[in-house]
């Protein structure tokens, strides 16, 4: 496809790109992009597709996670329904080129038409442009990615079939994996990760050409579904993500001494045993070396039975409000009481420098606090929890913007003064602010320990030990996970976003400005570990 270069990028692009990288890398603590480099140059036909759990959040991650440098702009599209309404959200959607898409589930389920919009794709695409499609259909807060549509496969068997005049037609489907730690919570942690692109021409796919055998959709509808998956993760209930996320701690207990990236990995495979565990078997025929049905079973139920009481285990550390790590390295009694004097000392000393800047952010936590908690009331839990990041963002730069031009106008005869200073006065103050929270929290748990006693400590070190044998036995054993996960996984990777490698690293980021130094990938600015999620019941 020589001569294609794509749509050139527009302003208001641009500009909303700009915007919403800089609102993304405040509400999220660290955004981290793997595999930039399989993303098709730009001026080849391609389609973004990704799991589709966070709304509008998900579109601007991926327009700020694609780089300029490789596409001029990912064509986006969103519910017809939210198109003409005079809000912001209407307008940004608008203003970035986004391409209506009518759901039959918003019309009644009658019949909808959108045949425009897809000539319109066709179009984009034809010119050498990367277009977004979320195949899920719709957002969803769920712990499984819902069966994909049809509508990307029916899309590259169109695009393919109008030049098939022209064999060596290229349109590539990359699909993406994106994995928030805890999506709707502010300075959380998100994973954004690309698939090898799917690459298709005439020449090479004359099964997707017109006249098309659905079976072929399908097939290909199936690898997407596969592919996505593999990259985050999917499971049938918030109660399997808990123990899995629990059981990788106990494996590798290294915090973001270890890459975000491997992080999920070591999650989903540990997701993946207690899926496979608890899913109805077929009896395997018994030739070659297959386990026999008993061995299987017996090993199911050895697996369950340890999730189980991974899940106990974790409900009584939420009892308590305690982290696991504190059960896995105990400290004598004057230890925590030293911490305690100096975490309580460190909080308040961060909290009374930030207060200055906290008083510029107050308008802004109210703001959002207020609309998330009247949104909140308009439906269930599986229907609003997904779009409750879109409105802290939203609702948080209109705040921001509104603070800003009063502080602008209070201090008109150094104005230029005050264009810099808050900023500045506020990004420093939630800086200190997330360390003062952390010491806080540290602090708090390190109260509990106290109360808690050390015989029940000790029984509880007990029982822990004997997870984590049965964890590693799992991991090692069966799972195929690396024996020495500290040495493995603190060895693997590179300079990853986020990441703390090394004594020397971790002291110094605790002074950086740019970025917390976290310990944990689990934690957000809360007062909590935050392991719990909302019930099963859709």
């Amino acid at each position: 496809m020589p001569g294609l270069k794509g749509t050139p990028t527009p302003w208001s692009y641009l500009f909303i790109r700009l915007l919403f990288k800089f609102v993304l890398k405040i509400f999220y603590g660290t955004i981290v992009v793997e595999n930039v480099d399989l993303i098709p140059p730009r001026g080849t036909p391609c389609i973004v597709c990704a799991n589709h759990s966070n709304s509008l959040t998900d579109a601007l991650l991926l327009v700020t996670s694609i780089p300029s440098r490789k596409r001029n702009l990912l064509r986006l599209t969103a519910k017809a329904t939210q198109f003409g309404k005079k809000t912001f959200t209407s307008w940004l959607i608008e203003s970035a080129g986004t391409v209506p898409i009518k759901r039959r589930k918003d019309y009644g389920n009658d019949a909808v038409d959108n045949s425009d919009a897809m000539q319109y794709l066709m179009e984009a695409l034809e010119l050498g442009d990367a277009v977004c499609l979320f195949p899920e259909g719709m957002s969803r807060y769920h712990p499984t990615i819902a069966p994909l549509k049809t509508g990307v496969a029916r899309l590259v068997s169109d695009v393919l079939s109008r030049n098939r005049h022209d064999p060596d037609f290229e349109i590539d489907v990359l699909t993406c994996s994106i994995t928030y730690m805890h999506r709707q919570h502010f300075r959380s942690d998100v994973l954004v990760t690309f698939h090898p692109p799917m690459k298709f021409t005439p020449k090479n796919n004359p099964e997707l050409l017109t006249p098309v055998d659905y079976n072929e959709i399908r097939v290909l509808t199936a690898k997407m579904q596969q592919q996505i998956s593999s990259g985050t993760l999917d499971a049938p209930s918030w109660r399997l993500i808990r123990i899995a996320k629990l059981a990788a701690r106990m494996y590798a207990p290294l915090g973001t001494t270890m890459s975000l990236g491997d992080y999920v990995r070591v999650v989903r495979t540990f997701l993946e045993a207690f899926k496979l565990a608890e899913s109805p078997r077929v009896d395997p025929s018994s030739d070659g070396e297959a386990p026999s049905p008993e061995q299987v079973r017996r090993e199911d139920q050895r697996i369950i039975h340890l999730g189980n009481e991974l899940k106990e285990y974790q409900d009584q550390l939420s009892r308590w409000g305690i982290k696991d790590d504190r059960i896995r390295r105990p400290l004598a009694r004057p230890v925590i009481l030293y911490r305690i004097v100096v975490r309580l000392i460190w909080s308040l000393f961060l909290i009374t420098i930030s207060l200055p800047g906290l008083l510029l952010w107050l308008p802004i936590f109210v703001t959002s606090v207020i609309a998330v908690h009247q949104f909140k009331r308009t439906g269930p839990v599986w229907d609003t929890y997904d779009e409750i990041a879109q409105y802290k963002l939203t609702y948080g730069l209109v705040s921001f913007a509104c603070v800003y031009i009063v502080a602008m106008l209070a201090t008109l005869p150094v104005a230029l003064l005050t264009a810099v200073a808050v900023p500045a006065a506020m990004w420093m103050s939630l800086r200190w602010m997330e360390d003062a929270v952390s010491a806080f929290r540290a602090f708090m748990s390190l109260v509990r320990l106290l109360w808690i006693g050390q015989p029940a400590l000790r029984q509880m070190r007990e029982r822990r030990a004997d997870l984590y044998k049965r964890v590693m036995e799992l991991a090692v054993g069966t799972l195929g996970l690396p024996e020495e996960p500290e040495k493995y996984f603190a060895e693997a990777g590179g300079r990853e976003k986020g990441r703390v490698r090394g004594r020397w690293a971790s002291k110094a980021k605790y002074f950086s400005v740019r970025r917390r130094r976290k310990r944990d990938w689990n934690e957000t600015l809360r007062l909590y570990d935050q392991v719990d999620y909302p019930n099963d019941e859709y």
